[in-house]
């Protein structure tokens, strides 16, 4: 079970029990906080996808300690001009431990996109009176369903004359 959550402005991926190393945060050490901001969460294969975060989902995680990163050595160089700029930078991190993940009232994927098909075919009172709404992934869909041939190919404006025939 894994899940992407958002933290400090960055994506990562956390399992329970995992460490992880974050941009500098303002909490204490030893202190829990709690990222609210899910964007997927997969339990084998089970995938809850956010859009663009999953409601009711959470990460707790406690702060381990505060530190800083590795030396980065930035050296700027033209040659044959004498020109020779060296700088470096440690970054200033938190780490992180997952304690637990938890999703509460969200549906998974597979449930949202049989809610996506259905949404179609509950108004075929629309279908009829402005084919021109829908998108063309739409409207194949309908020429696929009342069982015609051949609109694979076809445009917009196509597919609209062949299902309003």
């Amino acid at each position: 079970m894994y899940a992407i959550v958002e933290i400090a402005g960055q994506q990562f991926k956390v399992a329970k029990d995992q460490k992880v190393f974050v941009h500098r945060l303002k909490e204490d050490e030893g202190t829990s906080v709690s990222f609210d901001r899910v964007l997927l969460h997969a339990d084998g294969d089970n995938i809850t996808l956010g859009a663009p975060a999953i409601d009711g989902a959470s990460v707790s995680a406690k702060v381990v300690k505060h530190l800083k990163g590795d030396k980065v050595i930035v050296f700027k160089k033209k040659r044959r001009k004498g020109y020779r700029k060296k700088n470096g930078h440690r970054q200033y991190l938190t780490q992180l431990h997952i304690e637990d993940i938890s999703v509460s009232g969200s549906s998974s994927s597979s449930a949202t996109a049989s809610k996506k098909q259905e949404a179609p075919k509950a108004a075929p009172t629309e279908e009829t009176t402005d084919l021109s709404k829908h998108t063309v992934a739409e409207l194949k869909e309908l020429a696929k369903e009342r069982g015609l041939e051949g609109y694979s190919a076809l445009k917009k404006a196509e597919l609209i004359e062949l299902l309003s025939k």
